[in-house]
């Protein structure tokens, strides 16, 4: 009776065992698996909405043919956005560059966890705008005459100083147009810097005049368009000019050259007129400029 008693107390024991095993079998499966409803096994009650806006690049170059796309969706997590152009992308905020001018039509599919989606469309419209018009930039006491600046004053070379640079010296014979001009002595240590504003990738044209004593022969009257400016003449590198021209006409000391100097701005949006000479005494007059 005791064997029999002992018998049953251990099947008992195992079957409990076994049980226990099991439920905890079944707690580590339900707390390591995380089982989500099957695609369209439940009413999705905050279905996804799909909406975006998109903004023009602005630029000088070509930055007009890059749109940037706002997602203004809700309740979504994954995104496919359709170019019109055969680009697509998954970001959720991306941008496209576009070959040109034309007509797209952009379509963003916005889908949740539950497999719904929402597909939003919209039609652009890429036109490359038209270049601004070019500013004609001020040049400050462009014929060297007293008081001419905008507040009445000035001694005809006060826009056109350097540091580390000679001062131009002023004429008042020969002169081109109104009673005085720069003068630019023989030893070349002079210089005339202005900087004047200007409108990026654009083209102008500078207008002055010359004239150079007769003797001795082999000199020059040269002047520089610089991108950007400086601030000591020991920075100026002449390598870097956009534009420049050297004039060696030594015909006549009292006649003055005319010379039309064209250049273009590229991306700068400031540029320095630069005079400079060598070996022969040199006088400049009457700058001016416009835009091509």
């Amino acid at each position: 009776m005791k064997q029999m008693m002992n018998f049953r107390i251990n099947e008992t024991i195992k079957l409990n065992l076994i049980l226990a095993a099991c439920v905890s079998i079944g707690l580590l499966t339900s707390c390591e698996e995380e089982v989500y409803p099957e695609t369209g096994s439940i009413v999705d009650k905050t279905p996804p909405s799909a909406a975006f806006s998109a903004t023009q690049g602005v630029g000088l170059n070509d930055e007009w043919m890059t749109y940037t796309f706002s997602n203004q969706s809700s309740s979504a997590t994954d995104f496919a956005w359709d170019f019109g152009d055969g680009n697509s992308s998954t970001d959720f905020e991306p941008s496209n560059e576009y070959s040109g001018e034309g007509t797209f039509d952009v379509k963003l599919t916005a889908t949740d966890k539950l497999g719904v989606s929402s597909t939003y469309s919209e039609q652009i419209v890429i036109v490359e705008p038209e270049a601004p018009e070019a500013i004609i930039p001020p040049i400050y006491e462009a014929s060297f005459e007293d008081n001419s600046l905008p507040d009445g004053t000035g001694d005809g070379r006060d826009s056109w100083r350097l540091s580390g640079a000679g001062v131009i010296q002023i004429t008042s014979s020969p002169v081109y147009e109104g009673s005085q001009a720069a003068k630019f002595p023989s030893a070349g240590d002079r210089a005339a810097y202005q900087v004047l504003e200007v409108t990026p990738n654009s083209d102008y044209t500078l207008t002055y005049y010359y004239t150079m004593k007769t003797s001795p022969t082999g000199g020059n009257v040269t002047v520089w368009i610089l991108p950007g400016e400086v601030s000591e003449f020991s920075q100026i590198d002449t390598d870097q000019a956009i534009a420049s021209f050297a004039g060696t006409d030594q015909s006549s000391s009292n006649d003055y050259a005319k010379v039309d100097l064209p250049f273009s701005t590229g991306a700068n949006d400031k540029v320095a007129i630069l005079v400079t000479n060598e070996l022969v005494e040199s006088r400049v007059d009457s700058m001016s400029i416009t835009a091509d």
